[in-house]
């Protein structure tokens, strides 16, 4: 009977001209509401859910008004430039922060957009913070604490071409905080000096940085400039959305897709080989990849063929036999699709049962509640799937590996959104110690700095806890100060830089966090480098939250000898001014360009730490200096680091500064490189030591 029945389609299949396959050409995806203005002004394109009259929108955040052929983003009162549905994007103008004064220190602060309470944000991977003008201090705040910012400087008597990049000569630039709400930008002067130019003018925005690749030639093209473009990303009310999930067909699951997070917001998109606007229901399209101007897409010899969700190339005389064998594989495998059901049920059932009992083991309900107890106010820790890691590295490839040590192993990978990342594969996490590895998670999830790693979720389903962070690049500080790399000329400025965001970033965990963090482990090859070689403090692995009130804190001793603090290694109590301690083998590692135990030293029991501290009572500084600090630095500014050093490096903790201090230190340090009051600052410096 089944024999038969294959025959019979056989035979069907054999007089089925090739060209009764062809299809009619799809209708044009649906963007807009039926009835509603599908764009305004300047081709400003209008899709659904943003709409334009009553009836048109998806709900009030997402109205627009089309004024004098403008279109205006109704709820916010901005002006949209474009909205691109596939990022869930749109571009609007924001005024550029400017101020021009003569003999007096400026100051003025102007407001953005307040996005608070609208499912609004400032996007974190489009936009930049510039500051342009000199003697410029331009930053960034919200409605109740500071964001970051940058300054810029002049050298009058070196003046070079500008390459298009702002490192803080006329121009600086400043990354962006995640899923900022609100924000302020202010300019002011550096120190009180004044100059009597009347185009001494200082400026800072936020902008879109597709367009300021595009538009920004010189620092000197800002004073045009008025108006700003801003990218802002966007999401829907998943409340409001529950009329289109609950008639949700196979198709549009085929074809479209949704995700959200606890705070109730929702974007959807099309999948691969789809276009057209994932907010309606059948919104998105197959896309005729042999349509058009793609008629190029095969080779000669082949001819293309479209099907749904994709294309194929094969030669004419074989296109009919490729739909026999397509409808013969279909009969056989329709023999076999019972058992195969049957089998797939078993093992997809034995595959979740043991993800289930890897995430209750690992935590996961206890993570789950912990950060339900924050009211949506940790929402950048997102629960991984073990199926997209394994994905992301290549099933934990060896080759993907980036780094191993005691806490575990590294790995590289990259997201299907194409964000690069990096995973770390735990070691098996003791169950006594359960509860204090999520409470390390949700914390870690609440650091948000531009010079610590970010941690970006992580994965319970599997045998041991994965933790994904955001991929540095450019390796370790360590391999910068001690292994020979012809790439990068490690300069004193760049020296100081570093140690300058590093103090930054642990001022930030031991003062500006929920509850104080102690990272445990600084030192150099915990130092990461980006792309643009800052600095980026990493691996948390053996850092520990102190409790609100709480001075110190007794644990087993744990660190990497030579940066560990004398005071905590005898009493087992960490507090703020252990991490200070190993900042100050930081330091003297950049001033030196040795190791913190060089290996003639290692059966003597010498370290570098106290090496240093005795050759700065014998007055020999110089003595032990790197050649290129030597070189390049000013002597001002490497005594005023060297003092630094040795203060962090006080046996006593008590007299140690804090981070904060040590932070605010380097930071006025780099400010007076150019300045006219360097010697005095450094002169200033020495007698508060002695």
């Amino acid at each position: 009977m089944i024999l038969q029945l294959l025959f019979q389609v056989l035979i069907f299949l054999l007089s089925w001209p090739v060209k009764s396959m062809a299809k009619a050409p799809p209708s044009p995806p649906l963007l807009t509401k039926p009835n509603c203005p599908s764009s305004c002004g300047n081709n400003v394109s209008i899709p659904y859910p943003f709409g334009i009259g009553a009836d048109c929108y998806f709900d009030h955040w997402l109205a627009v008004d089309c004024k004098s052929h403008k279109p205006f983003l109704r709820s916010l009162n901005l002006e949209l430039l474009e909205i691109y549905l596939p990022k869930s994007t749109i571009r609007v103008n924001q005024p550029v922060v400017s101020s021009c004064h003569q003999n007096e220190t400026i100051r003025k602060a102007v407001s953005l957009v307040n996005l608070e309470n609208s499912p609004f944000y400032f996007s974190y991977y489009d936009n930049i913070f510039i500051g342009t003008g000199c003697n410029n201090l331009a930053s960034m705040s919200s409605s109740n604490s500071s964001l970051g910012g940058c300054f810029s400087i002049c050298n009058e008597n070196s003046k070079t071409e500008f390459d298009g990049t702002c490192i803080g000569i006329e121009c600086c630039q400043a990354g962006v905080p995640w899923a900022l709400k609100s924000l302020y930008i202010s300019v002011s002067s550096i120190n009180n000096e004044t100059r009597n130019k009347q185009d001494d003018c200082k400026y800072a925005f936020l902008v879109d940085t597709e367009w300021l690749d595009n538009k920004f030639n010189s620092p000197g093209d800002v004073q045009n400039w008025k108006q700003v473009p801003v990218v802002l990303d966007w999401r829907i009310y998943n409340t409001s959305f529950g009329k289109l999930a609950e008639n949700k067909s196979p198709s549009y699951e085929s074809t479209s897709g949704c995700g959200g997070d606890d705070s109730g917001l929702l974007r959807c998109f099309c999948r691969e080989g789809y276009e057209g606007n994932p907010y309606f229901l059948q919104g998105c399209q197959d896309v005729d990849e042999c349509e058009g101007g793609n008629a190029d897409i095969c080779k000669s010899n082949m001819v293309c063929e479209n099907y749904i969700g994709g294309y194929r190339c094969i030669t004419p005389e074989k296109s009919k036999v490729y739909m026999i064998i397509l409808g013969i594989g279909t009969g056989l495998g329709a023999l076999f699709l019972l058992v195969g059901a049957w089998w797939l049920c078993i093992k997809i059932r034995k595959r979740i049962k043991l993800k289930e009992k890897n995430f209750k083991r690992n935590g996961g309900l206890l993570l789950e509640k912990q950060l339900n107890s924050f009211d949506g106010s940790v929402d950048r820790c997102k629960i991984f799937n073990s199926k997209e890691l394994n994905k992301a590295t290549d099933h934990f490839n060896v080759n993907r590996i980036l780094g191993q040590g005691g806490q575990g192993t590294v790995y590289k990978g990259m997201l299907t959104d194409g964000r690069i990342i990096a995973v770390k594969k735990s070691e098996v996490v003791n169950q006594g110690k359960l509860e204090e590895f999520i409470n390390e998670v949700v914390i870690l999830s609440q650091i948000n700095h531009r010079n610590v790693v970010k941690l970006l979720g992580c994965c319970l389903e599997t045998n041991v806890p994965l933790l994904v962070y955001e991929f540095i690049p450019n390796g370790t500080l360590f391999q910068y100060l001690h292994d020979q790399n012809e790439e990068l000329l490690f300069t004193w400025d760049i020296r100081l830089r570093v140690a300058t965001e590093v103090a930054e970033a642990l001022s930030y965990l031991h003062s500006s966090t929920y509850l104080p963090v102690y990272h445990r482990d600084i030192k150099s090859t915990n130092i990461l480098l980006d792309e643009k070689y800052r600095a980026k403090v990493a691996d948390f692995g053996t850092s520990r939250s102190i409790a609100v009130g709480q001075t110190h804190v007794s644990t087993k001793v744990q660190g990497t000898f030579g940066y560990l603090d004398p005071e905590y290694f005898h009493s087992s109590q960490l507090t703020d001014k252990s991490d200070v301690y190993s900042f100050g083998v930081v330091l003297v590692e950049l001033l030196t360009g040795q190791k913190p135990i060089p290996s003639v030293w290692a059966e003597e029991g010498k370290n570098l730490a106290n090496y240093f501290v005795i050759t700065m009572e014998e007055n020999c500084l110089y003595d032990i200096l790197d050649p290129q600090v030597k070189q390049m630095g000013k002597e001002e500014e490497i005594i005023a680091v060297a003092i630094l050093a040795r203060k962090c490096l006080n046996p006593n903790g008590r007299n140690r500064p804090t981070m904060k201090e040590v932070a605010i230190e380097l930071e006025r340090t780099r400010a007076s490189q150019n300045g006219s009051n360097d010697q005095q600052n450094s002169e200033e410096v020495a007698v508060s030591e002695n």
